[in-house]
């Protein structure tokens, strides 16, 4: 018996009085919300679906965050992370689920567990060199293990103040806040290519019959390109990390209404779910989102 079993096993014993639930009453769920953010603290949703069309579900994400209070506290941090997976015969979600166990524990290993060590806090290698290196991993192993697979990979690392961004393929990372909505990541697709050297308009690459077709991914062999970036964190802002199930369904002004409007990031994720499922839910869709406090 494991320590997870043991502890509900004991939980059967406690009495009626002890565990009675009910559901919280809306206005304290906002008020709760309201203090979460007033103290410094993020807000987290994710969903996902395997969509309309698919018969299984390629996408993988991961999602870690912490916050502490009292003296010598440490910064907020976590670690948020989405990623397409591709091939057949299901190597797509082999690939996925390896590169995101593979980024996830390469980053806390070498950045979040420093936190706790007040010997080495000062020893992180530099962040961006850090996320590079762990998608690199990431593609390593998958290049020797799913054989013909592939996968998109977009991870935000949160330390403090500021995201780094790593990123390879067509999933996508966005700052969403009133001032609107910006992708701070680029897709590695060759209609994307296309429409930056001018040759295809937005809207023939919204529609092109080849818009989902890669030319960097994870899987596709060694020597791999990440593009990593670093931005300061969103005050009463957003960031939104999802697969192009979402952002290649839904209009770009209808997932920040749908983030803006709604009353927190849970809610609006699993909005944003339904809205590309009522669109015609092509692909599998996942969607992350993080919410910022005001400075």
């Amino acid at each position: 018996m494991d320590f997870l079993d043991r502890l509900l096993g004991k939980r059967k014993h406690l009495a009626p009085d002890i565990i009675d639930t009910a559901p919280l009453d809306p206005a304290m769920v906002e008020q709760v919300e309201k203090v979460a953010l007033e103290k410094g603290r993020i807000l987290v949703g994710t969903a996902q679906s395997t969509g309309l069309e698919r018969s299984h579900n390629e996408d993988t994400l991961f999602v870690m965050q912490g916050n502490s209070e009292g003296e010598g506290s440490l910064p907020n941090f976590g670690l948020f992370i989405v990623a397409d997976g591709m091939g057949g015969h299901r190597a797509g979600e082999v690939a996925s689920a390896i590169s995101v166990r593979k980024v996830a524990h390469r980053i806390t290993q070498d950045t979040i567990l420093h936190l706790f060590d007040e010997q080495n806090s000062d020893e992180i290698p530099p962040i961006q060199d850090m996320v590079r290196q762990a998608l690199e991993v990431a593609n390593d192993a998958v290049v020797e293990r799913v054989p013909g697979g592939g996968t998109t990979l977009t991870v935000a690392l949160l330390l403090g103040n500021y995201l780094t961004i790593g990123h390879v393929g067509d999933s996508r990372a966005s700052i969403i806040s009133d001032n609107g909505s910006k992708a701070i990541t680029r897709d590695h697709s060759l209609v994307e290519r296309l429409r930056e050297l001018g040759q295809l308009s937005e809207e023939e690459a919204a529609s092109h019959p080849q818009r989902n077709v890669l030319y960097r991914a994870i899987g596709q062999g060694t020597n791999l390109e990440v593009d990593v970036v670093s931005h300061p964190v969103p005050s009463n802002g957003y960031i939104l990390i999802c697969s192009d199930g979402l952002w290649g369904v839904v209009e770009e002004d209808d997932i920040q209404n749908i983030v803006l409007n709604s009353s927190h990031p849970q809610i609006a994720c699993e909005q944003l779910i339904q809205a590309a499922n009522a669109a015609g839910g092509p692909d599998n869709i996942t969607a992350v989102l993080v919410q910022f406090p005001s400075e």
